[in-house]
């Protein structure tokens, strides 16, 4: 299948801002592009692409005062099959684990182990360890959390989600990933594209997504707690620890986000 995504973004700034976007797909999806992923800039600016220590391809710029935008759009192939499922994935033990998943094994901005550990393992200690217990977080977490696009906050964090029992998909998947850390299984936060593609189409304005990852059996397994079923045409633009390391935009002055779409479909 063939998938049409692409955003515009446009930020109001109130002095010449150096900026980093992480708004371009993953370079591991790059081979399936089918069209070319190029950013567009208004007013034009120069921009320096690299990658940073998570394998995420990033953008700086120097944006001007002013209205400033960003945009793009583009075709990727997908296989058009649904995230891959492994009932029979086991836990690997932490002595085990590759040095490289030991970090998302560890507390961060978002995700407090520390606060959360108790908790986890009150809920899911006596569960048979593998992909079922990733499962059962994942469950727990999608009927715990209540999503709502009126109560979203960029500071909110997974204990404070655990409390407050409300938030949006990026909400979802710090608690996930927080409460999967805890019961010692690597998880990593990831953002992206998912379109109602094999679903119903819901109201809401399209918009980022976010998801989480899990480490079973020497490999990567996606899950969702924001949707909780295997979902088709996820196009992942980044992983990091959590959403402080595949923030869509940061910028190094003050900004304002003046417009803000996004798309995704099934060509």
């Amino acid at each position: 299948m063939l998938i049409r995504a692409g955003y515009d973004i446009a930020l109001l700034l109130s002095s010449p801002t150096p900026i980093v976007l992480m708004l371009e797909v993953h370079p591991d999806r790059e081979p399936d592009l089918m069209t070319p992923q190029i950013p567009c800039f208004d007013p034009p600016v120069p921009s320096q692409r690299y990658l940073d220590g998570f394998g995420n391809r990033c953008t700086r710029v120097l944006a001007p005062a002013g209205l400033f935008r960003t945009s793009m759009s583009f075709v990727i192939a997908d296989s058009g099959l649904p995230d891959r499922q492994m009932p029979t994935a086991r836990e690997v033990p932490v002595q085990d684990l590759p040095s490289d998943c030991l970090v998302f094994l560890l507390g961060s901005r978002y995700c407090e182990t520390d606060l959360l550990s108790p908790i986890a393992w009150s809920l899911f200690g006596h569960l048979a360890p593998g992909w079922s217990r990733v499962q059962a977080i994942t469950a727990f977490v999608h009927d715990h959390i209540r999503f709502d696009y009126g109560q979203a906050r960029p500071t909110r964090s997974a204990h404070e989600a655990y409390r407050e029992r409300v938030g949006v998909c990026r909400d979802f998947a710090h608690l996930a990933v927080a409460l999967c850390r805890c019961m010692n299984i690597p998880a990593r936060y990831c953002t992206g594209y998912l379109g109602d593609i094999g679903v119903p189409p819901v109201p809401d304005p399209m918009d980022f997504s976010a998801w989480f990852e899990v480490w079973l059996d020497g490999q990567w397994y996606t899950f969702d707690a924001r949707h909780n079923r295997p979902r088709i045409g996820r196009i992942v633009m980044a992983r990091g620890r959590d959403a402080t390391d595949v923030a869509l935009s940061t910028s190094f002055g003050p900004a304002g986000l003046a417009e803000f779409s996004v798309t995704t479909y099934e060509e």
